[in-house]
C-alpha cells in the first residue's frame, strides 16, 4: 500500500487543524486508486420490456468508447426470488438485450451469472422469472455464483476487517463485468443499485443466505471491500420499473421509464438515487466527488433529448437522506424510514474510499446543441 501525496496533504491538514486522530485514522482502506479521470453517464428513455429495447440499448452503448473484442463479458443481473407482480429481478428482456449488444461488439462470449440471495434453488428463479427460456433460445450460457468453482481472493480494501473471501471464477475471470441491477429502495441500505448488486457474487454456499457475512460485517464497509477488490467495468440499471417502498422485496412496482447507463458504479448510483428523489452528499475528505446538479439532468446526456419532449422529469430539490436517522425525505418532505440496524447504503455515497472509483461531475459524452438542452 502506498500513500500518495495528495493523502498525505489530507492527513497534515486534518493535524494542523488539530483534530485528534491517530495515524492508523489517516492511512487509506484501499489498496489503489481505481478512479477514472472522468466518469461518464446516459440516461436512456424506455417506457416498456419490449423488443424495442434491443435497438435502444445498442444506441446508447455507442456512446461509450467500450472495447470488448475478443474479451469475456459477465452480465450481473439482480435476480433475488420470485414473487408475481413485484418488481424485484432486472427483466430479463433487458439482459437479453445486453448479451445480444456485447455479442454484436466483438465478445469473444457473453455469460449472465448471478447467486440469488434469497431463493436457494437457483433453477426456480430461473424458470419462475423467464430467463431460462430467454436464455436457452438465444444460446446464452448461465452461471450460478452460488454454486461455482470459488478462488481464495484476497480483499483490496479494508474497511470490514475481513482478509479474504471466497469468490467465483467466473467473476474473477472475466475481462469485463457489467453490474445490471433493477433500481429498488432497501428496508436496511436505503437503495439498492449497481454496488449492492455486487452482493451476489459472494457465494450462498459458503457464506449463507442472504450472504450473512456481509450483513454481520456491516453492508456499507461491505460494498467498498467488494467492489474494490471485483471491481464493475459497465452499468446498466433497469429503471423502466423500479421498486419503491419496502424493498428490495416487498415494495411496489413504480414506472421510471429509464435506463441508465455508466462507466463508473458511483457515478451510476449517486445518479439513480438522484433520478428517484434521492439526494447524495459527497465527503470531499474521502473523495473528490462533486454535487451532481438537483434540478434537472441537463450535465447528463440523454440520447434523443429534445426541449419539446413530453417526459420531462426534473430532480427534486428537497429530496434528501439522513443517515444518522435511516430515512429519507421524500419531495414532498415527507420522512420516510428506510432502513435497519445496519444504517444506510447512502453513507457509501457519501463518504466513499479511494479503492472506487468517484464522480468528477458527471460530464456531457458530447455536446448538446441549443435544441437538445433541458428546457428552462
Amino acid at each position: 500500500m502506498s500513500v500518495t501525496r495528495r493523502d498525505f496533504l489530507i492527513g497534515s491538514a486534518a493535524l494542523a487543524a488539530g483534530a485528534t486522530v491517530t495515524t492508523p485514522f489517516l492511512l487509506p482502506k484501499y489498496h489503489s486508486d481505481q478512479r477514472p479521470k472522468r466518469s461518464r453517464v446516459a440516461i436512456l428513455d424506455a417506457q416498456q420490456y419490449s423488443a424495442q429495447l434491443d435497438q435502444i440499448l445498442a444506441a446508447g452503448l455507442r456512446l461509450f468508447p467500450i472495447n470488448v473484442r475478443g474479451k469475456t463479458v459477465v452480465l450481473k443481473p439482480n435476480l433475488v426470488d420470485y414473487i408475481s407482480g413485484n418488481a424485484i429481478n432486472t427483466h430479463p428482456l433487458l439482459v437479453l438485450a445486453a448479451a445480444k449488444s456485447f455479442r454484436r461488439l466483438g465478445a469473444k462470449s457473453v455469460i449472465v451469472a448471478e447467486g440469488p440471495g434469497h431463493q436457494r434453488d437457483t433453477q426456480l428463479v430461473l424458470s419462475q422469472s423467464g430467463y431460462q427460456q430467454y436464455l436457452r433460445d438465444e444460446k446464452i450460457r448461465f452461471v450460478d455464483l452460488n454454486r461455482d468453482q470459488m478462488i481464495r481472493t484476497p480483499l483490496r480494501a479494508s474497511y470490514t476487517g475481513m482478509k479474504h473471501l471466497w469468490l467465483p471464477q467466473t467473476v474473477l475471470e472475466a475481462d469485463f463485468l457489467v453490474s445490471m441491477p433493477k433500481i429498488k429502495t432497501h428496508h436496511w441500505s436505503g437503495v439498492t443499485l449497481s454496488m449492492k448488486n455486487m452482493f451476489g457474487v459472494v457465494p450462498g454456499a459458503r457464506y449463507g443466505w442472504p450472504k450473512n457475512i456481509l450483513h454481520w460485517k456491516g453492508i456499507q464497509k461491505s460494498i467498498l471491500d467488494l467492489c474494490a477488490t471485483v471491481p464493475v467495468r459497465f452499468v446498466i440499471a433497469d429503471g423502466i420499473v423500479a421498486m419503491e417502498g419496502n424493498g428490495p422485496l416487498n415494495g411496489i412496482p413504480r414506472a421510471l421509464g429509464e435506463i441508465v447507463l455508466a462507466d463508473d458504479p458511483v457515478a451510476a448510483d449517486a445518479t439513480c438515487a438522484r433520478l428517484i428523489g434521492i439526494r447524495t452528499q459527497p465527503n470531499r475528505a474521502h473523495s473528490r466527488e462533486r454535487e451532481i446538479p438537483r434540478q434537472r439532468f441537463s450535465g447528463i446526456h440523454r440520447p434523443g433529448w429534445r426541449s419539446n419532449h413530453g417526459s420531462h422529469k426534473s430532480i427534486p430539490s428537497g429530496a434528501g437522506v439522513s443517515t444518522s436517522s435511516c430515512t429519507v425525505t421524500d419531495a414532498d418532505r415527507k420522512s420516510v424510514p428506510v432502513c435497519g440496524p445496519q444504517g444506510n447504503t447512502l453513507s457509501v455515497l457519501e463518504r466513499i474510499g479511494h479503492s472506487l472509483p468517484s464522480v468528477d461531475a458527471l460530464p456531457l459524452l458530447s455536446p448538446l446543441k441549443n435544441d437538445q438542452r433541458t428546457p428552462e
